[in-house]
This record gives C-alpha cells, structure tokens and sequence, in this order.
C-alpha cells in the first residue's frame, strides 16, 4: 500500500549524498519495495517519533554502506536466487554441522578437505560458532567477543571468504552462527561499560540495585539452572547489576535502545559480505525482555528478526536466515512469520518437535505421541523449510506438549521421566548411554547429552560384544536418518555420526569443560575410525556407504522436495511410522519398523494411499520389489523403506 508520508521520508534520506552514493536500481528497488514495513517495524519497537526519524536514517545508511562493500558476485547470486524464490526447497540439499577446529583443527585445513563433503554428498556445511571469544568462558563460541573477526586459532575473515567463494564454485552453501541476543563480557562494549560509558551500558540491562532484577526473576526461568542460577550478575567495578540469562559472562544485549539493532544489523552484513549463505540466528527466542513474562517468544522478539530480516532483504536478498528456535511445538513455527508464502522472519527453522519425537520414538518404540502432535500443531508456510536433525551440538530437550503425550495415553510428566531414564541407561534394559543434563530439582525433569550411536544402542554393543545388538543399532542409526532425509526440509548430520562415532569421556579431563556434560557429544573427529569406513565389514563402513546411499537416493527422489507435500499415514500398528511424499505423478511411500522385532505394514493401507494391486512397488533402500496382492508387508527390525512403482 502506498503510504505517502512513508514515501517522502524516503525520498528524504536517499537524497542523502552519503547513501545515494552507495546504491543501484536492484537496491533502491528493494528498498522502496521494503521500506513501508521497515517503517512500520521501527514505529513498533521504537515510537512513531523523531527517534523514528533517526533511527531510519541511519538503518538506511547502514544498508547502503553494506550494499556497496557487497561483491558483484555476490549480488549476480542474490538476483538467480529471487528468481527462484523456492531454491532452498530443492531435495539436492544435505547438510553437515561441525566445529572447526573439531573437525580440521582450523579453515585453512577444512578447506583442504572439501572433498570429504563431496564423497558423501553433503553440499552445505554449517561451521559451528568461529567468531572471536574468550579462550575460556566462551559457551562452546557463543560468547562472542568480536563480531567480525574469527577466533586466531581458527584462522581470519580472509579464509573464511576464501572458503565461501571455494564452496559455490563446487554448487555448495555455508552457514555460520550469529548470537545476537548477548556478548561475552570480552567485548569491546561490555568493557567500555565497566569503564563507567553510560553510551555502552545502555546496550546491555543494567541496573543500580536488585529491584527491578527481582521483578524480572518472578517471572524468568533459568535456562542452566545447575551451572548458572538466576538471571542477573552483579558487578562490583561499577556496582551494577547486570542480566545475564545464559552464563554470568554472556551480558544480554538491551534492544529496547535502537543502537544496539544498528550495531547488530551492521555485524550481521558484515559477515553475510563473506559469502554466507545461512545465517544462523542462535537464541531468538530469547531478544527482548519484559518484566511479568518469560521474555521468550516475546511480539517484540518476533519484529526485531522481520526487522532484521527486511533490512538483509534489502542488502543481500539471496541470504537465509535459520532460527534457532527450541521451543515448544506451536511457537517454533511462529518463527517463519504470519506470512502465508514465504516467510517475513526466517526461511529455516529447526525441527526440535521432529528431533523429540525421534528419540522418543526410540525409547517407546511407538508411533503414537509423533502423530498426536504432529495432528494437532500448525502448518509451516508455503516457500519456507524445516532443518531436520538427529543429533546436534546441545542437548536433547523433551519439549512436546503434555496435552499432545495425554491424548497418545502417557501421563506427560511420567512419560518425560520414563525417555530421561531409558535415553540415560537408567533403565537396566535400556541400550541407551546418554547422560542428563539440567535436571529441574522440583520436577526430577532433565535434557540429555550423547551422541548418536551411543543413544543408539551402538556403544553398549560393542562394549558387550554383542554382534547382534551391533547389528540392531546400526540400523537404528540409519532409519533415524532414513527419517529426516525424507520427511520434507534439509536434513542436517552431525559430524561423525556417519562413521558411528561415540560418546568422548575425554571432556572431563578438560577443566573448561568438566561442568557441561554436552562435550560427551562434541569429540574430535576421529580419523582412525574415519578410515575404517574403507575397510568392508567393519562397522564405520556399514554406517558410512548405507547413508550415502541413502543421502544419494534423496537427491533423486523429486518429492523430497518441500513443498508441504507430506501426508502422514495412520498405520493402524503403532510400532511402524509412515508417510507419503507426493509431487504430482511422483509419489514414495515411507514407512520405519520402530521395533527390535518384526512387524507387519498391511498391505490395503497401500490402496488408501494411491498404490493398486497391479503396481509392482519398489524399495529403494532395500533394491527390492514388491508385488501388492492381499496379504501384510513384514518390515524387519528397524527396516527403513522408500517405496514407489517403478
């Protein structure tokens, strides 16, 4: 809509010679096109006033400076990727998430080893958080002291380009990390803000003495409540109080004062210049404060990312943004935005629902819970897509709704106990070795650390020598991924996870460590075991070829594409979970044996779905077929199956 006082401020500032300097048609256009909601989002968060005015002003002019450093080449990429505005959709996507120095010891040798990705036929690769931070007390990178440079160890801003650039010639994409809701009390404006600058500790919450951080803390709940009860720190340089939700030396940023968005927004575009693909934006949830709530999933917190999200449209509209979002299942797809096609908050988000249910699935051997959620929590829009994820860096939080548990039969806190339990080996028939994490004193309720093939099963076998439960977990770790390759969004590994790497107790000989039991999950890449993958019989291989196999499948699969085609099956068998993906004539059926025992899929379910007696079904995972007469399909213990006519 046509705003006209909208339109005249606009020409106001691109009168500026400062900004008019810095930009071509593409740009103008976009910002004409954007600057009514940009407007809008500024009135809303920071008064329709001359601070507005201000405010605008410079957001314009930090576009343009940021447009201007943008390279040609990086623009040619933004123009190819607004024409196809459902690029990221595409089943040719299959992530890997790592650290660095984890995985290569730093970029210059991960740049060496891209052909890592290429065998297995990962084309996006998300560098864990590499920003500068503290050597200690540094939240695994994400108390960041300096928002655009790379931590020295790792390598500079240089090689990082250097990368990006290595990536798209090989059709590959990068995403990197931003925190934008804190700064690790290293940075510059945290120090200047001990030094008594009123200017820098009006970016953070501070306060003179405990009473509006007692009425903050009536409300507030503790996201570490073991390592870092309560909200706030004192500060005994300038006997302030200061938040701190996270860690004591995480200062959360204050985004009541607009500053603080202008500074943020240049840093965002700054490492987006690199040649970012994805940016991943960690603890959203959690950006704007008020006192009387939670503070997370604040209205607030939702404009701030459009705003963010416009303005990046503006500058560099081939960019995604991916929501790190753990939240509860009807809030997480809030952060696409209220757009119907298209999302004016984030394009990605991950699927935390999915990842619950997942393990929960492993633990009940049941369906049931997946479908009373997944029945009644909304839709996500159309051109938008989830991030699918077995495993990842931080914990496993079992954040479903205790409606949706009540409604599959569990009592939902029991049922939460039972998971922790049978997840962490506490359980003497459990195959599982996690360990919790955070447990809430009131409730007995905890996350979980572990990796993968230990949660899996894997670790236990091998301990006990137990080739036929080695067996059963080895293929429990591949129809967990059979499931998020096919469920419909990118599907993410985690690092190691494709050679069937185990919890590493090493952590707890690491001082800075010691205390934060996810390190169990976060080991250094393991290049024996990596070369055992080669070697046919042994475990790494029989993990290592199956999920190529099955990463190689995807990519020629068309319905894996994301386009809100999934219909999930009631299979009227708890223990067997099933759905179809459907893109006009192309349609695969896929169906998971949650069990260690048989089970059958009975065969008139295949009719309801649009599979007759005549079609000759083929399993591409299994390369067999199957003739549809009238009698029940057995899936073996933990079958995975992707079933199609051919």
């Amino acid at each position: 809509m046509f705003k006209p006082k909208s339109a005249a401020l606009l020409r106001e500032i691109i009168r500026d010679k400062e900004v008019s300097e810095q930009v071509d048609q593409n740009f103008a256009l976009r910002l004409s096109a954007n600057f009514n909601h940009i407007k809008g989002l500024v009135d809303f968060l920071y008064g329709s006033s001359h601070q507005s005015k201000i405010v605008l002003k410079r957001l314009v002019n930090s576009m343009a400076l940021s447009f201007k450093e943008r390279s040609q080449e990086l623009r040619a990429l933004d123009l190819q990727r607004v024409s196809n505005e459902q690029w990221f959709t595409d089943q040719k996507w299959v992530g890997m998430m790592l650290y660095t120095d984890r995985f290569s010891g730093d970029i210059k040798s991960l740049h060496e080893r891209i052909g890592f990705f290429e065998e297995l036929g990962v084309n996006l690769v998300h560098l864990m958080p590499l920003l500068q931070c503290p050597e200690e007390n540094n939240d695994g990178g994400y108390a960041v002291s300096d928002f655009r440079k790379v931590q020295p160890s790792l390598g500079d801003m240089g090689e990082i380009a250097a990368l990006s650039r290595e990536f798209r010639n090989r059709e590959m994409l990068m995403m990197l990390d931003i925190a934008i809701n804190h700064t690790s009390d290293e940075h510059e404006w945290a120090k200047k803000a001990l030094a008594g600058d009123q200017k820098y500790q009006d970016y953070y919450y501070m306060f003179d003495d405990r009473d509006i951080p007692d009425a903050y803390e009536q409300s507030l709940p503790e996201v570490f409540p073991d390592t870092a009860p309560g909200n706030f720190t004192y500060q005994d340089e300038i006997d302030k109080w200061v938040m701190t939700v996270f860690h004591d030396y995480q200062w959360d940023l204050n985004f009541t004062n607009p500053v603080v968005f202008c500074e943020m927004l240049e840093n965002l575009c700054f490492l987006i210049n690199q040649g970012v693909d994805i940016m991943r934006l960690d603890a959203l949830a959690f950006t704007w404060k008020r006192i009387g709530t939670e503070s997370q999933n604040l209205p607030e917190a939702h404009a701030l990312i459009k705003l963010f999200k416009a303005c990046v449209q503006v500058v560099a509209p081939g960019t995604l943004f991916l929501a790190e979002a753990i939240v509860a299942p009807k809030e997480i797809v809030k952060y696409f935005g209220n757009s119907q096609e298209g999302s004016d908050e984030c394009d990605i988000a991950y699927n935390a629902t999915l990842m619950t249910l997942i393990w929960e699935s492993v633990a009940t051997k049941s369906s049931r819970l997946f479908h009373t959620t997944f029945n009644n929590i909304p839709g996500k829009p159309l051109q938008t897509t989830w991030l699918n994820y077995v495993r990842c860096h931080d914990d496993i939080g079992l954040g479903y709704e205790d409606q949706h548990a009540e409604w599959a039969g569990y009592d939902a806190g029991s049922h939460r106990r039972f998971i922790t339990d049978f997840l962490t080996g506490a359980i003497d028939w459990s195959f599982a070795k996690g360990a919790p994490f955070m447990i809430e004193k009131a409730t007995g309720n905890a996350r979980i650390s572990g990796a993968l093939a230990s949660l899996a099963g894997l670790e236990k076998a091998v301990e006990e020598n137990e080739s036929v439960q080695i067996d059963l977990a080895i293929n429990r770790i591949v129809m967990l991924h059979a499931i998020i390759l096919s469920f419909g969004g990118i599907p993410m590994l985690y690092m190691g996870d494709e050679i069937g790497m185990t919890n590493d107790y090493g952590y707890l000989q690491v001082p800075e460590h010691a205390k934060d039991n996810r390190w169990m999950h976060r080991p250094k890449f393991d290049a024996i075991k990596d070369k055992k993958k080669y070697e046919t019989g042994t475990m790494e291989h029989k993990i290592y070829h199956r999920l190529r196999r099955l990463i190689q499948l995807r990519k020629e699969t068309r319905e894996f594409s994301d386009q809100n085609n999934i219909v999930r099956i009631d299979t009227r068998n708890e223990r067997v979970l099933a759905y179809v993906r459907q893109d006009g004539a192309y349609r695969t059926l896929c169906a998971f044996n949650l069990n260690d025992h048989p089970e059958p899929f009975y065969a008139d379910l295949f009719m309801e779905h649009g599979f007759l007696p005549k079609d000759r079904l083929y399993d591409r995972i299994g390369e067999a077929y199957l003739d549809l007469n009238h009698y029940n399909v057995i899936l073996q213990p933990h079958q995975a199956c992707w079933l199609s006519i051919k």
